[in-house]
């Protein structure tokens, strides 16, 4: 009897993951598929290519995209248990981990674009013009870089030379081989995150005095560009809420396997998957300049509309 109970709570247990892991397929594939569509949407007017807030926008969905995929396949490669040599497995851990970076630390500078347009519009053109761009992505993978290199000098400084040569499933958590490294690398995140909101709060509230004192014309444009700032606060502090993650499922984990796997899951769908589907919602729908052509895109040129400027608010 207990036998039959114990194969009936494994068939279940199998069922509850293969549909989960089925929806988050077909989320996957939603959001690469609209993240594609509004890539492709950049490269259709010139003005999208020639201005900061535009391709920092597609500097978003770039890396969203390719953080999605790359985090699904090793969620794959996870749930089916296939394993790699673990010289592998860091290669594509170490970009993920990039990548994992790169998207907050540009909605940081977005929000600081959104500042100098608002709060310094004199010095706009100036201080973002396309080379200054070129420079600021170069700053923004030079600044995500850091995170994943101390991880990897704790990591190697720590691990023996046949580690390397082992067979392991592929996870972001081969890095951890002792509890104080998994402490010291969410130490580094957070204080990442801690400064990215100092910064945006503080753009928060210039913004927010400037947008005030202006005259009716130039109101609704500074609070658009308020509203902005917040949504960019809470893809931040979904973002960050990730950070956690892993504690919460460690100790989940003690109790219950059933309670870990939902907790994952629902750990990944609202902490993962949703802070990288609001980027499109975010500029590519509220941006009315982006949204015509993205319209016009879509009715494959049926829904025309003469736009002359780009016009991010």
């Amino acid at each position: 009897m207990a036998d039959n109970s114990s194969l009936v709570g494994g068939e279940s247990l199998r069922r509850q993951i293969n549909l989960q892991v089925i929806i988050v397929q077909i989320l996957v594939m939603i959001f690469l598929s609209i993240n594609l569509m509004l890539i492709t949407t950049f490269f259709k007017k010139e003005c999208f290519y020639k201005t900061t807030r535009y391709i920092l926008f597609a500097v978003t969905l770039l890396s969203d995209s390719f953080l999605l995929f790359m985090s699904n396949i090793m969620l794959l490669l996870s749930y089916f248990r296939l394993t790699m040599p673990v010289w592998l497995c860091i290669i594509i851990s170490v970009v993920v981990i990039l990548y994992f970076t790169v998207t907050p630390v540009t909605l940081t500078a977005m929000t600081l674009e959104r500042y100098v347009a608002i709060c310094m519009p004199l010095r706009h053109g100036e201080l973002c013009s396309q080379s200054s761009t070129v420079n600021c992505i170069l700053i923004i993978h030079g600044l995500s870089s850091v995170p994943f290199m101390v991880v990897l000098s704790i990591f190697f400084a720590s691990a023996s030379h046949s580690f390397y040569t082992q067979y392991r499933v592929c996870t972001v958590e081969i890095f951890i081989l002792y509890r104080w490294q998994d402490h010291i690398r969410a130490g580094v995140y957070q204080f990442y995150f801690m400064l990215m909101c100092i910064t945006i709060v503080l753009c928060y509230v210039k913004i927010m005095k400037v947008a005030k004192a202006a005259s009716v014309e130039k109101k609704n444009s500074n609070w658009k560009g308020l509203r902005t700032v917040i949504l960019h606060a809470f893809q931040l502090l979904l973002c960050l809420i990730q950070l956690w993650c892993p504690f919460i499922e460690s100790d989940v984990l003690q109790i219950s396997l059933n309670v870990f796997i939902s907790v994952k899951y629902i750990n990944y769908i609202f902490f993962n998957l949703a802070p990288r589907c609001l980027s499109p919602l975010i500029y590519g729908l509220r941006d009315e300049t982006f949204f015509h052509v993205l319209k016009s895109y879509v009715c494959f040129g049926l829904c025309k509309r003469n736009i002359n400027k780009c016009r991010f608010r």
